[in-house]
């Protein structure tokens, strides 16, 4: 293996040009790459480990400090999570796992999130990361943590969902909120971070923002409309985006928005979900990112120089996941890399150009300038209701947009989707909100009655019923469906959408597995399909 510290070319330090570097801590457990959700299941823990190679040998060690965190324990995951639910995720494995049929329907363990060998050990590394990164921000050991096996942001209180089991996000920002009194969550995976979201529901001191595909697509949630409940009335922030969105696109409402919210909110610590499953050729995605599109987020949120915790999330391309990871992480130490991707222990995963970059595709860019900026301007206007941080000067806030407003904005962001969202008519969408008006509702910050789990009908954790809900991996079955198609109408066999293993003796079979011997980590198995 070539390190890269023996050709200085592969990275080149920005500190020259004026810039003050931040200190940087990263977190990663070389663990996480030995489990596996399962033949054919996208979600594939090795692209952390595919990731921390390129940080490896690009010689960004030397410009951080690098930590194994210590795995989260069951009382600490409890801290969000429910006892029972916790518990079941520490004794279930697939031996027993007909043992508990009763609590893998009441805890959403299935087919999503199947029960794998090692499922507690993967969730305590994940979200073991993120809490040690946030206590080490909170204690000012560093400006910047970094953990991309974390940002798992679609897992509940008491369930698993879309691939996630432990809420490392929430968990995080709880580290945070003990010594810091706003915290600002930023989300820019293709998914809507419907986990943090609810978590933060009902309280003033997290504001969430999230930029997502909404229309017929997991979970489901993220509308305009859902803005916060009780004392957390405005205080989520959701900008429903449509197919196709390009870099171009993309900054033009992102830093708009982010730069608002960072005027009125004004917050002391920033948690960034980086999910790349936003860029373009993802696999379970549908927007049209480039590597650095996808990275000047991160620069701009870098930008204002607050602690940042830095999480992975979605990402089903793993050669494009771990290119964009390591390529942020070098923006975090300050370094620009270089566009050749060193020798390491995955590099045939990365040819045949061998280079750090993920273009954009050909795809249509349905997110017209007009929607863009209707639907900025009425998160500007949601803005404008929330308090302005104490240190600065109060104000009125302007009235509520009426039904109507809103009405003409909901079926803008539906414009040119097929599917309707489950209330999609206007006179359904006046009744739902005449029930919340009269009073049926409390201010509680609990998950129990009045909180918004009852508001929206949270019965699956997702704002969704069992029958609506859709599935995560529907995007993968539709293209494998039109695969099959269309193989059949050339008269050839369709492809089972797994690969072909890895030859023994290649450079990553020595290895360590989830059982503890020697081999080819489970999940390297499928990994040319990536």
């Amino acid at each position: 293996m070539i390190k890269a510290e023996t050709n200085p070319l592969h990275w080149q330090s920005d500190t020259s040009s004026g810039k003050q570097p931040r200190r940087v801590c990263y977190f990663f457990d070389s663990d996480i790459g030995n489990y596996h959700y399962g033949p054919g299941h996208p979600m594939k823990p090795t692209r952390i480990r595919m990731c921390h190679s390129l940080v490896m040998n690009y010689g960004l060690y030397k410009k951080m400090e690098i930590f194994r965190a210590k795995p989260a324990t069951k009382r600490e995951m409890s801290q969000f999570h429910t006892d029972e639910y916790v518990d079941f995720l520490s004794r279930v494995s697939p031996d027993i796992v007909e043992n508990f049929v009763r609590e893998q329907a009441k805890f959403n363990v299935g087919d999503d999130c199947p029960v794998f060998d090692g499922l507690f050990e993967y969730c305590s590394i994940s979200a073991g990361g993120s809490m040690e990164g946030a206590a080490r921000l909170s204690r000012d050991k560093c400006d910047i943590a970094i953990n991309w096996a974390g940002g798992l942001h679609h897992a509940k209180k008491g369930e698993a969902s879309g691939f996630c089991y432990i809420n490392d996000i929430v968990l995080g920002i709880l580290e945070l909120l003990r010594y810091h009194p706003r915290v600002l969550y930023i989300d820019i995976d293709v998914h809507h971070g419907d986990g943090v979201e609810e978590a933060f529901y009902t309280t003033d001191r997290v504001m969430t923002c999230s930029f997502h595909k909404y229309g017929e697509f997991f979970p489901g949630t993220g509308e305009l409309r859902d803005t916060g409940y009780g004392k957390g009335r405005y205080y989520s922030c959701n900008f429903p985006l449509r197919d196709g969105i390009t870099d171009e696109s993309y900054k033009s409402v992102f830093e708009p928005v982010i730069s608002k919210i960072m005027e009125f909110y004004q917050p002391s610590a920033i948690v960034l979900q980086c999910g790349s499953d936003s860029l373009a050729g993802d696999k379970l995605g549908c927007f049209n990112l480039s590597m650095r599109g996808h990275a000047s987020c991160v620069d701009y949120v870098k930008s204002f120089g607050l602690p940042l915790l830095l999480l992975g999330g979605g990402g089903y391309t793993m050669r494009n996941v771990s290119r964009a990871w390591a390529y942020e992480t070098g923006l975090a130490a300050g370094q620009e890399l270089s566009s050749q991707v060193p020798v390491n222990e995955y590099y045939e995963y990365f040819g045949p150009d061998y280079k750090l970059d993920v273009r954009p595709n050909n795809m249509e860019d349905l997110n017209t300038r007009e929607y863009l900026e209707k639907i900025k301007i009425q998160l500007f206007e949601n803005l404008r209701h929330t308090t302005f941080a104490p240190s600065v000067q109060g104000h009125v806030a302007p009235g509520v947009p009426g039904d109507e407003e809103m009405d003409e904005i909901d079926d803008l962001v539906r414009e040119g989707d097929d599917a309707q969202d489950v209330r999609a008519s206007k006179d359904q969408r006046r009744r739902d909100r005449r029930v919340q008006r009269n009073g049926e509702l409390s201010d509680s910050e609990d998950e129990g009655e009045g909180g918004r789990r009852d508001r929206i009908d949270h019965g699956n954790g997702n704002g969704t019923s069992p029958r609506s809900r859709p599935s995560i991996m529907e995007p993968l079955r539709r293209r494998q469906e039109e695969a099959a198609a269309a193989a059949a109408d050339a008269g050839a066999p369709a492809s089972s959408g797994s690969s072909t293993p890895l030859a023994a003796g290649s450079a990553m079979g020595a290895t360590t597995g989830s059982t503890g011997g020697e081999g080819r980590a489970p999940g390297d198995v499928e990994m040319a399909d990536s």
